[in-house]
């Protein structure tokens, strides 16, 4: 594995000056240990049996290299199988619409099955999926689609390897396998509800080939031990951890799994202003954070959280989750000490993320749908471009945060349509900080006015123009 590995880097160094193509494996967005090992394998499997092919295959992680060092079981996986992570190709050094446009990128998907709209033009590159979620993709006759509802997208390469070439299977690409599926299985324990026959059997297939093969509760508990480590970790690190965003049109999400209670995670020194920068520096409208605890029985214990600072984001998300039938989350509410976060406990413990994704996809996609029609989507726009990086909210200099304005809706209230423009053209004056932003640590200590407030001393100002009638603010007084 490891000279395989080289070689892929040493062939993606000098793809700048070449002609010839490069398939690309690419894991999803989250980086998972799931996600990285299926890559990882598979294209081990496609460079030993692609036979004279002229294409390089490559495993692409599909995150930056920099944020590896926080997925801390797959380091640890990594080290115990004798994989150096330097050897590894990550996203940020593989430039892959630059090879799209030369014609030379060919793409196989393992673990997802559809492509983040960041990427959607590498779509028609696409060849092969292996994925074990919900089937999101439109078939083709172009591409080849291996697809079923297990445990672990790991399962399902093993058992593609182990179909088509068995020989390739070595000791160390099986240790990686049989660590994903342990983990992705929770130690293969009916009571998580995660673990199928499929998985139970290509696990027993590994140990069976395999013998010398770490001890299966030790590897779980070592692996689970690594994963839940968060130890010296910022907000922004726990939630980055193992996260995929999901977005349409105009607004993205955040999904993190994270490794604590929701209690833990609530009392988090600065958490508010921590959630407030995360998104402004990601680009996020809301963050959904699953919180995620076990048993000694290896039950799940389960709760969420729903933050943003636009009352409307939080509202809408939040419903989508207490509606959702399919399936249903069970959820119900907790108390916050914020106004920001909607905190919930999750009665089905066995919805995992990869069963929330589906509900909040449905839903943006009906969202854009009502934006489309109504024009109501929020537009991100900022403050102010200095913010105090310690924290302690205020109005002045460095004290002023990132956070988010009024929605073009809002605007076109405001303005009448013939008059609001477009995204591109349409110039807003500088946006009072006490005014239209909602939740956000400057908040603190500022007198509040309400966007109806301001709807209506706009309509007085529309219907009592011509009569020069001063038109007071609420609390002027």
């Amino acid at each position: 594995m490891e000279g395989f590995l080289q070689r892929c880097s040493a062939a993606l160094k000098g793809s700048s000056e070449g002609s010839s193509g490069i398939h690309v494996v690419l894991g999803n967005e989250a980086c998972d240990l799931d996600s990285m090992v299926s890559s990882l394998a598979f294209a081990y499997f496609l460079s030993k049996t692609s036979g004279s092919s002229c294409k390089t295959v490559v495993p692409v992680l599909n995150i930056p290299r920099a944020e590896f060092p926080l997925r801390s079981d797959n380091v640890f996986l990594l080290k115990e199988s004798g994989v150096p992570p330097e050897a590894l190709v990550f996203r940020d050094e593989v430039d892959l619409a630059g090879l799209h446009r030369a014609k030379r990128l060919v793409l196989s998907l393992v673990d997802h099955n559809v492509l983040p709209s960041p990427d959607i033009d590498l779509e028609e590159a696409v060849v092969e999926v292996i994925d074990h979620h919900h089937l999101e993709r439109t078939p083709s006759t172009s591409c080849s689609v291996t697809m079923e509802t297990v445990g672990s997208c790991a399962t399902l390469v093993t058992e593609y390897i182990h179909h088509k070439a068995p020989e390739v299977l070595d000791r160390q690409v099986a240790q990686l396998l049989y660590g994903a599926i342990v983990l992705d299985c929770v130690n293969m324990a009916p009571e998580a509800g995660k673990v199928t026959p499929k998985d139970s059997h290509l696990a027993c297939l590994l140990e069976s080939r395999f013998p010398d093969l770490p001890p299966r509760g030790a590897l779980f508990q070592s692996l689970q031990s690594a994963k839940f480590d968060i130890s010296g970790l910022s907000t922004e690190q726990i939630l980055l951890k193992d996260m995929k965003a999901v977005s349409r049109g105009d607004l993205r999400l955040a999904v993190s799994a994270v490794y604590m209670t929701l209690d833990m995670f609530l009392q988090r020194k600065s958490l508010q202003r921590e959630l407030c920068e995360f998104c402004h520096k990601h680009r996020f409208g809301a963050v959904v954070a699953m919180t995620i605890s076990f048993n000694e029985r290896s039950e799940p214990h389960r709760q969420l959280a729903v933050y943003s600072s636009s009352t409307l984001y939080r509202e809408e998300v939040s419903q989508a989750l207490e509606k959702a039938r399919n399936p249903s989350l069970c959820i119900s509410p907790m108390s916050s000490p914020f106004n920001d976060i909607r905190s919930y406990l999750q009665g089905n413990a066995l919805a995992s993320r990869k069963k929330v994704l589906p509900i909040l996809k449905d839903f943006l996609k009906e969202w854009d749908k009502k934006q489309v029609h109504c024009g109501e989507a929020e537009d991100f726009e900022e403050l102010d471009n200095h913010f105090d990086p310690t924290g302690s909210p205020g109005i002045d200099g460095d004290a002023r945060r990132h956070c988010f304005s009024a929605s073009r809706h809002h605007r076109r209230r405001l303005l009448g349509p013939e008059d609001s423009g477009t995204e591109e053209d349409f110039q807003v004056p500088a946006t009072p900080m006490n005014s239209l932003v909602e939740g956000c640590p400057l908040d603190a200590g500022l007198p509040q006015i309400s966007v109806e407030a301001i709807l209506e001393k706009f309509s007085c100002m529309v219907g009592e123009a011509g009569e020069n009638k001063d038109v007071s603010w609420p609390g002027d007084q």
